[in-house]
């Protein structure tokens, strides 16, 4: 019987596959079909068992990674975090023995509580119990109750007599299969109408897929898999099956002397991030003191984007007690924008390319044309000398493609690296004193512009409720880098002058009070920006929180900048202010130990001095249920949203499937609800199932071009396992 319904279910699942017309209607009606099946076919008694909860986020820790993630960009590395997490939750970190590195890779502290923590250890010796947190400076209730999960007190020293065999074939696998599509169908996925010069060449469904062998947290390999929508499968230019295949081999602390090995896959983060910072690299978020970037240099890579991320070899050796040295070297395609020579108006000899493409998409002829357009060389490296309270590195990248970056003619590219090869090297250093943890990076690039960029900051606990970091930067406009990512107002690390001041007060564990406030100057024009600029944002908020019971925060965001301005008809550009308040009030009440209740309002203001004053309007209310007797737990939003423009719309953090993560924007008037479900009944799997609807009262379609959905309403739906063996 249950061969049937499994038969049944993935041909209702093959016919998403199909990119033809198919009426919504009957869609949905398959969806309910699936999941009634799914329903029906795991609650037989013979196949429940307890449920398992390691792949569950506890509530301090999931709300501190949604407000990192609601506040950073789309390159934040969620999947490296999560797998982080997951590790130390079944191997915790031993704190006596942890080095900074490991402190870092939590990704829960911040730099000075990593000090701090190093520092009493110094000073008094090994932990005795826990509880001895409490006695840190900077280590609060908050900060305890979210790394408990993943941290422990033992006595003796670490052991490295694990062979590396054992760690190959022992430990923990786990498979991952997910499939996503949109119901209702795209312009680019219809058959071609009249007036249309493309169309998506492949099916409607992303399709993703991973393995992944782990021994605690020293070892990991394991393949990525995935297609996006509108790319092919197992046909056309994907004959093979996925269009994005990523595969690594990872061992960390093998021994005294090897503390990292990396083959396939990987990433890099040196530094401040004005060489290399390809992973989790500080962004501006809520947690305004986090601005240090420390951490292992080259950790696994797990993600699924398809271009910031090292492929070859990389590896760190402790040459004596305070000196490392890392490594690495990499090769592989990048897609970029190829030039027609006979078309363009760039005096060049030869095929070259214009841009480098990072969205890895793959769905129409002219993207096809441009995967793995050019071969992409990386020789990098650092050497480190670190003390208790000082260190010193020398950090390196050299990069070369085997065609040229020939840029477009602008004004303001023109001092953009063009050519086929840089060169970009780094100081950088951290000195603590007392309480005051000094960090920078001095960065000077080599092309066919050479220019300096230096980025040199403070954190200062002025007692155990004050917390104060200051973050200066100046990047000349001739400064150019491949993969620098520092914490700035733009990526790159290019024509930017700023300051940051973040301050973190709490009094009490009941009360927190934030606030950073950046100003910054691009002293040359940008893209899309013809002029020399300036800006400033700042942040205030207010949390109060009873302990296991609520926690509340109000938010005021308010940010200037300068554009082009819109819709200018005069011979030449100008640069107007462009202005947006957010406002936002947020609780989370935990009703009972299995029911939580989330509670959001947000409001947006946006104005350019030229067009009318635009605003936007955003409630949702959540329901977290897990249960702790059934093996079903479920999140659900029901949303209401309206804003004037697109520029007014509001972006919300949505809980999704385990190990992902989605924050779409709430534009224009309507409505919006997601239903998640996870079932744990079957013993060492997880599965979930998810639908979201978005519903617009004032249009009848939803995005542009290739991507426009006719209707008013956009549906979603995604199915995903998770097997442990």
């Amino acid at each position: 019987m249950y061969k049937k319904i499994i038969i049944f279910i993935m041909r209702i699942l093959n016919s998403f596959l199909t990119p033809s017309e198919v009426p919504v209607h009957y869609l949905s009606a398959n969806v309910v079909l699936v999941l009634c099946a799914i329903f029906f076919l795991f609650l037989s008694p013979t196949l429940l068992h307890a449920q398992n909860d390691d792949d569950d986020l506890p509530d301090a820790t999931r709300e501190y990674i949604e407000n990192i993630v609601s506040d950073s960009d789309s390159d934040f590395d969620f999947d490296g975090i999560f797998d982080v997490l997951r590790g130390y939750r079944r191997k915790p970190l031993n704190l006596n023995q942890a080095t900074e590195e490991d402190l870092s890779d939590l990704r829960l502290l911040n730099g000075g509580q990593i000090n701090a923590l190093v520092d009493y250890r110094n000073q008094f010796g090994q932990l005795i119990d826990i509880h001895e947190l409490q006695a840190i400076p900077q280590f609060d209730l908050e900060t305890i109750n979210r790394i408990l999960p993943y941290v422990a007190v033992k006595k003796g020293v670490e052991t490295f007599n694990v062979p590396v065999g054992k760690m190959l074939y022992t430990g923990r696998n786990d498979l991952t299969l997910r499939y996503t599509r949109n119901l209702e169908l795209a312009r680019g996925l219809k058959p071609i109408a009249e007036g249309d010069s493309s169309r998506y060449v492949g099916t409607p469904g992303r399709i993703y897929a991973r393995f992944r062998h782990s021994y605690e947290n020293r070892h990991s390999w394991g393949v990525t898999m995935e297609k996006d929508p509108g790319e092919e499968f197992f046909t056309g230019s994907n004959k093979a099956g996925f269009d994005f295949y990523s595969a690594h081999l990872y061992y960390r602390n093998i021994s005294r002397t090897v503390k990292a090995i990396a083959l396939g896959d990987y990433q890099v983060i040196l530094g401040q991030g004005l060489v290399v910072a390809r992973g989790y690299a500080r962004r501006k978020t809520s947690d305004v003191t986090d601005i240090y970037n420390g951490g292992r240099a080259i950790s696994a890579y797990t993600s699924i984007n398809e271009s910031l991320f090292f492929r070859g070899l990389g590896g760190t050796l402790a040459l004596s007690d305070n000196i490392t040295f890392t490594a690495f070297g990499s090769y592989k395609n990048r897609d970029a924008v190829a030039i027609d020579v006979g078309a363009s108006d760039i005096d060049i000899d030869g095929a070259n390319f214009s841009s480098l493409q990072t969205t890895g998409l793959h769905r129409t002829e002219n993207e096809l044309a441009n995967k793995g357009g050019v071969r992409e060389a990386n020789v990098g490296g650092s050497l480190k000398y670190k003390t208790r309270r000082f260190h010193l590195a020398a950090n390196g990248l050299y990069t070369k493609f085997d065609d040229e970056w020939q840029r477009r003619p602008d004004v303001y590219s023109q001092f953009r690296f063009t050519g086929d090869r840089i060169a970009q090297a780094s100081l950088d250093y951290g000195i603590i004193f007392r309480n005051f943890n000094f960090f920078g990076e001095t960065a000077y690039s080599d092309a066919n512009v050479n220019g300096l960029a230096t980025l040199n900051g403070l954190l200062i606990g002025l007692d155990r409720t004050v917390k104060l970091a200051v973050l200066h930067r100046y990047f000349q406009k001739e400064h150019n880098t491949i993969y620098g990512n520092p914490l700035a107002e733009t990526t790159g690390g290019s024509n930017e002058n700023g300051l940051y001041l973040g301050l973190d007060i709490k009094p009490n564990y009941s009360w927190q009070f934030s606030a950073y406030f950046d100003t910054w100057k691009h002293p040359w024009l940008r893209s899309s920006i013809d002029a020399p600029s300036t800006g400033y944002e700042y942040l205030i908020q207010a949390t109060y929180r009873v302990k296991r019971k609520m926690n509340a925060y109000v938010r005021f965001r308010d940010e200037v900048k300068f554009v082009n301005a819109p819709d200018n008809e005069t011979a030449f550009n100008y640069i107007i202010p462009r202005r947006r308040v957010n406002i936002r009030l947020h609780v989370d009440n935990k009703v009972s130990k299995v029911l939580e209740l989330r509670n959001r309002m947000e409001l947006v203001y946006f104005d350019n001095e030229v067009e009318p004053l635009s605003r936007g309007f955003m409630l949702y209310q959540d329901i977290v249920y897990k249960s702790i007797d059934i093996p079903f737990s479920f999140t659900a939003r029901y949303a209401i949203f309206n804003s004037d423009t697109y520029d007014s719309s509001v972006y919300a953090y949505e809980n999704d499937l385990i190990g992902f993560f989605s924050i779409p924007a709430y534009a224009y008037k309507g409505t919006r609800f997601y239903f998640n479900l996870r079932y744990k009944g079957i013993h060492n799997m997880t599965l979930e199932a998810r639908f979201s609807q978005t519903y617009l009262h004032d249009r009848d379609f939803f995005s542009s071009g290739l991507q426009r959905i006719e209707g008013h309403t956009r549906s979603e739906v995604k199915v995903q396992m998770l097997y442990k063996f």
